[in-house]
C-alpha cells in the first residue's frame, strides 16, 4: 500500500457519474457542497502540506497517484491475496495480484479516478482567471498550488512546459506569475532563481504567443504586442477552407475565446502586484518596450514550429486591420463570439472541450456578465472539476478525467482471456459505466456550431463534457462487445444502441482511410502554415492518425463478427480503406508514429493489432510483410533486461529515443503486438513477460515510471492507470496464449 501521510488524508476525492472534486476536509459526501469545509485551515495544517507533500523530481517527475491510491485501497480494506508457491504458477498469480489490486480502485459507479496531469501551462491559465476575477481559491487549494508549483521546478529556477521538459520562458513565466499572484514574495530565495533565469534567457518579452495571451491579460504585456487573431475572420462564409469552423477542434475552442479577449482589450487594472512583476520578468523597462518589435520574438528554449512566411505576411495585414477595424463590425464579432462561447458552456455543463478554453471562456463570461452572474458561477463550480491531488501537490488536469478511455482499455484488458471473469463485480461495474457514458442525443445547438454528429458515440472523459470522440467510441464499442460475448452481465446497452456506435464511427472516416480524433478533416493540410503556436505543431486541421484509425477498424471488425449483416459492404470498404491508410503510414523502419502517447512502440502496438485481425480485408503479401518490420523493429528496440523504453523525446523529434531504463508500458505494448502477431521471436516475448513480472510490487501495482501520454507532438501528459492497464494486458494475452497451447 502506499506510503500514508498524516495531510494526505485532509483530502478526499468526491465522485458522481463519473465527475471527480477534491474536497478539503469533507464532511460530506455531496460533490457540490465540497467547499463546505474549505476555509478551516491552520497554519500547522499548512506547514504539514509543504511536509507531507515535499516531492522529489529529480528521482521520477511523474507522480504516483498515491494520495488517491491510499485512500482507495485503505476504503476497500486492501488485502494482498493469497499466492501460490508452484513455479508454474507464477504467471496466474502476478494476473491475478495485479487484477485484484487495481479492481480496488475502482469507484462504486465503475470508472478509475487517476492522475492526468503534466503541462505546466494549464494551471497558470486557472490562475489568471482566479485573479482576474477576482475569484479566489481556498487557502487549502492555494497552497497546495504553491507545493505543486515549487515541488516541479529546474535546480536552475526554471520550468518546462511539462514536468518532463527542459525549462522555457513559457513555463517558467507562467509558472513564475502563478507564484506571485499565490502570494508568493518575490524576495523567495527559489523566485529570485527563477527571476534571474528568465533574465538571463531574454526576459518575458521573449515568450511565446500563447504567453503574451495571458500576460496581455494581466497588463504585464501590451495588446499591440501580441499578433492579431483577426476577430471577423469568424464572420466569413463558412465555405472558405480559412474559416475558424475548419480548424481542429481544440484549437478553434481556444482561438475563440482568445479572440473575444483580444476584441475587447481585457486586461488587469494596475496594483502593487502588476507593478512589481513588470519589473520582476523584464529586462527592460516596461513602458519603453516597443511592443509590435515583439509580436514574433521568441526564445529559443521555446520555438518548437516557427512561423510560416504565409502567417508572417498575414499577421502584417491583421495587425494592420486592428487599427482601422471598425467599431460596427467589431461588436458583430464579438456578440457572434459570445453566442459561440454561450453555446459551448450549455453543450458541455460548463466543463468546455479542456483545460485551456475552461479557463479563457471563464474570463470572456465574466467580462460579459459579472462576477455575480449565475453563467459565471457555473464556470467557477467546475473549475474545481480539473484540480487533481497528488503527492506531488494540486495540479490542473489536461482534461476533466481520462474516465471513459480507460474503462475500455482495462475492461478489454482483464477479458483478454477467462481470468478476468474472476472479477465480475468489477467488470460488471465497467460495463455499467460504459453504457451511462454513451451520448444518446444532440445538442439543440450542435449544427449551428459545427459539431459533429454523436447520437451513439462515446467520449473520452464523461457524456455530462460532451465531446465525444472518434477511438473513444470504438474503444468504448469494443468493450461493450466483449463484455456481452461473456455472458456475466445482464446485456442493457441495446442492438440499436451498438448500431448507433457503428453509425458514428463510420461517420469519422477521412477521405484518406483514416480515421481523425473528433471531427472529420475540414480543411486540406496547407492549412497547417497558419498555425499561430510556436510550441506545437500540426494544431490546425483534426488529421488521420494511426492510432485512432487502427481503434475503429478493430471495433469493425468486431462488428462483422457479432453482427455480420449490418451495413455488410459499408463496413467491408470503411475496413479496407482503413488497413490501407495504416500501411501506408508505416515508416521504412516498420514502425508507426504516434500521436497520442509514447510512441513508436504505442502506435505499433495499435498497427500491428489492426492488420493481425484485419487479415481477409488486404493482400496476404502486403500484410505479412508489413507485419513482419513491425516485428523485427520492436526486437531490435528490446533492451538487455528485456523491456522496452522510449522517452518523450521520440514524439517531439518524431525519431526513436530510448530511455535510459526500460519502461513497463512500453514494453506492455510491444509485447502486445508481438503476441497478437504471433512472432516467432518466443524467447524475447519471454524475457519481457518475465521483465513485466518482475517489476511487479507486492500488492500487485507496478511502480510509476516515466511520462506516456503526449499531444500535438510536443507536450506530455500523465496516465497514471496505465502502468495498471498495460501489464495487465500483456500478461493476460500471455497467459490465453500458452493456455490454448497447453
Amino acid at each position: 500500500m502506499p506510503q500514508k501521510k498524516p495531510s494526505w488524508n485532509l483530502w478526499k476525492l468526491l465522485t458522481r457519474n463519473g465527475r471527480q472534486v477534491w474536497a478539503f476536509k469533507a464532511g460530506t459526501s455531496d460533490i457540490d457542497d465540497h467547499l463546505k469545509n474549505a476555509d478551516d485551515f491552520s497554519e500547522q495544517e499548512r506547514q504539514a502540506f509543504s511536509k507531507d507533500f515535499a516531492f522529489d523530481r529529480q528521482s521520477n517527475p511523474t507522480s504516483a497517484d498515491k494520495v488517491f491510491r491510499q485512500q482507495a485501497l485503505a476504503s476497500n480494506n486492501f488485502k494482498l491475496i493469497e499466492q501460490k508457491i508452484a513455479e508454474e504458477q507464477t504467471l496466474i498469480d502476478s494476473l491475478t495480484k495485479g487484477m485484484h489490486y487495481f479492481s480496488q480502485l475502482q469507484t462504486d459507479e465503475g470508472h478509475w479516478p487517476g492522475d492526468y496531469g503534466g503541462p505546466l501551462f494549464l494551471l497558470p491559465g486557472l490562475l489568471i482567471a482566479s485573479y482576474i476575477s477576482d475569484t479566489p481559491f481556498p487557502k487549502p487549494h492555494q497552497e497546495m498550488m504553491k507545493v505543486y508549483l515549487f515541488n516541479h521546478q529546474h535546480t536552475d529556477g526554471g520550468w518546462g512546459m511539462h514536468i518532463e521538459g527542459q525549462p522555457t520562458m513559457f513555463g517558467t513565466v507562467m509558472q513564475y506569475v502563478s507564484l506571485r499572484i499565490l502570494g508568493v514574495d518575490k524576495d523567495d530565495a527559489r523566485l529570485r532563481l527563477a527571476s534571474a533565469w528568465i533574465k538571463d534567457n531574454g526576459g518575458a518579452a521573449s515568450i511565446p504567443s500563447w504567453g503574451k495571451f495571458y500576460l496581455s491579460l494581466l497588463n504585464l504585456y501590451k495588446w499591440n504586442g501580441f499578433n492579431s487573431l483577426f476577430p471577423e475572420m469568424w464572420l466569413f462564409p463558412k465555405w472558405l477552407p480559412v474559416h475558424p469552423s475548419r480548424y481542429w477542434c481544440h484549437s478553434r475552442m481556444v482561438y475563440l475565446p482568445m479572440a473575444y479577449c483580444q476584441a475587447h482589450r481585457i486586461q488587469m487594472p494596475e496594483n502593487d502586484l502588476i507593478l512589481s512583476l513588470r519589473k520582476e520578468i523584464y529586462n527592460e523597462d516596461f513602458d519603453s518596450i516597443d511592443w509590435a518589435k515583439q509580436r514574433d520574438r521568441v526564445c529559443e528554449k521555446d520555438c518548437y514550429t516557427k512561423q510560416s512566411p504565409v502567417l508572417k505576411w498575414m499577421n502584417l495585414f491583421t495587425n494592420t486591420y486592428e487599427k482601422i477595424s471598425p467599431q460596427w463590425l467589431r461588436t458583430k464579432t464579438s456578440d457572434y463570439l459570445l453566442k459561440y462561447i454561450n453555446a459551448e458552456d450549455a453543450q458541455t455543463e460548463y466543463l468546455n472541450i479542456g483545460p485551456v478554453s475552461k479557463a479563457i471562456n471563464s474570463v470572456c463570461i465574466w467580462h460579459a456578465y459579472g462576477k455575480d452572474s449565475e453563467q459565471f458561477k457555473k464556470h467557477v463550480a467546475r473549475w474545481y472539476d480539473y484540480l487533481w491531488v497528488a503527492e506531488d501537490g494540486m495540479k490542473m488536469s489536461g482534461y476533466n478525467g481520462s474516465q471513459l478511455w480507460d474503462v475500455a482499455f482495462i475492461t478489454r484488458a482483464m477479458l483478454e482471456s477467462d481470468l478476468g471473469l474472476q472479477f465480475p463485480e468489477t467488470i460488471n461495474k465497467s460495463y455499467q459505466f460504459i453504457d451511462s457514458m454513451q451520448i444518446l442525443e444532440e445538442h439543440e445547438t450542435h449544427q449551428e456550431f459545427f459539431r459533429h454528429p454523436m447520437i451513439g458515440s462515446w467520449p473520452f472523459s464523461t457524456a455530462e463534457q460532451g465531446w465525444p470522440v472518434a477511438d473513444c467510441t470504438a474503444k468504448g464499442l469494443s468493450a461493450t462487445l466483449a463484455v456481452h460475448k461473456t455472458g456475466i452481465v445482464k446485456s442493457s446497452i441495446s442492438d440499436e444502441r451498438i448500431k448507433q456506435a457503428v453509425d458514428i464511427i463510420l461517420s469519422y472516416q477521412n477521405q484518406d482511410g483514416g480515421w481523425p480524433t473528433y471531427e472529420l478533416s475540414r480543411s486540406p493540410q496547407w492549412l497547417e502554415v497558419l498555425n499561430p503556436s510556436e510550441i506545437f505543431a500540426d494544431i490546425m486541421i483534426d488529421y488521420s492518425w494511426t492510432e485512432c484509425s487502427a481503434a475503429c477498424v478493430i471495433a469493425l471488425l468486431e462488428i462483422q463478427e457479432q453482427y455480420p449483416e449490418y451495413k455488410d459492404q459499408e463496413i467491408r470498404l470503411a475496413i479496407t480503406k482503413g488497413l490501407e491508410f495504416i500501411i501506408n503510414k508505416q515508416k521504412t523502419d516498420g514502425s508507426w508514429y504516434g500521436g497520442w502517447a509514447v510512441c513508436f512502440t504505442y502506435a505499433t502496438w495499435f498497427a500491428v493489432e489492426a492488420l493481425v485481425q484485419g487479415k481477409k480485408y488486404i493482400d496476404a503479401e502486403l500484410r505479412t510483410a508489413s507485419i513482419n518490420k513491425a516485428c523485427d523493429f520492436l526486437i531490435n528496440k528490446q533492451m538487455p533486461d528485456g523491456g522496452w523504453g522510449e522517452t518523450y523525446e521520440s514524439c517531439a523529434k518524431m525519431v526513436y529515443t530510448q530511455a535510459e531504463t526500460s519502461q513497463v508500458v512500453n514494453t506492455a505494448w510491444a509485447l502486445l503486438a508481438l503476441q497478437t502477431a504471433k512472432s516467432d521471436e518466443q524467447e524475447a516475448i519471454q524475457r519481457g513477460i518475465d521483465l513485466l513480472i518482475q517489476r511487479q510490487l507486492d500488492n500487485g501495482d507496478w511502480a510509476q515510471e516515466s511520462i506516456s501520454g503526449v499531444f500535438n507532438y510536443n507536450c506530455m501528459i500523465t496516465y497514471s492507470s496505465y502502468r495498471n492497464i498495460f501489464p495487465i494486458w500483456a500478461l493476460n494475452r500471455f497467459y490465453k496464449n500458452n493456455a490454448i497451447k497447453a
